[in-house]
């Protein structure tokens, strides 16, 4: 089975945690802190922005992956993998940049929940209704 639209999400939210990823690094080794943050805000900023990222995306496009495979509706597929890559891309973005609320954290979290409701509801209208 050929997934094209969710590889393409897939490999570029790869790309997302792999900076992400480097981030990190370089704020462990400017702080020679190897384990938790050392107390550091802007370490433990990036290592939230992370963790979130690896909490949310693999599931999701888990899901998307799922909805391609039983619908033939590209738009929709595209729709849902630009909604988690651009609701995480925000969220790290805001989380790393601001310690408090930010709209990029919220708008991020928004696109986040929307990309994984709208799948989870679509795949159990496909499974139920056979759409």
């Amino acid at each position: 089975m050929v997934l094209p639209i969710t590889a393409f999400y897939a490999s570029l939210l790869g790309i997302c945690y792999l900076y992400l990823s480097f981030l990190v690094i370089g704020a462990r080794r400017r702080h020679n802190v190897s384990l938790g943050d050392g107390g550091h805000e802007d370490l433990g900023r990036l290592a939230r922005a992370h963790g979130n990222f690896s909490e949310y995306v693999p599931i999701t496009l888990i899901m998307i992956a799922c909805f391609e495979a039983n619908t033939g509706q590209a738009w929709a597929v595209h729709a849902l993998g630009s909604a988690i890559l651009f609701g995480r891309v925000l969220h790290a973005y805001g989380l790393g940049k601001h310690a408090g609320v930010s709209w990029q954290r919220f708008a991020g979290m928004l696109l986040t929940f929307l990309a994984m409701l709208v799948t989870a509801v679509g795949n159990l209208a496909l499974i139920h209704f056979g759409m």
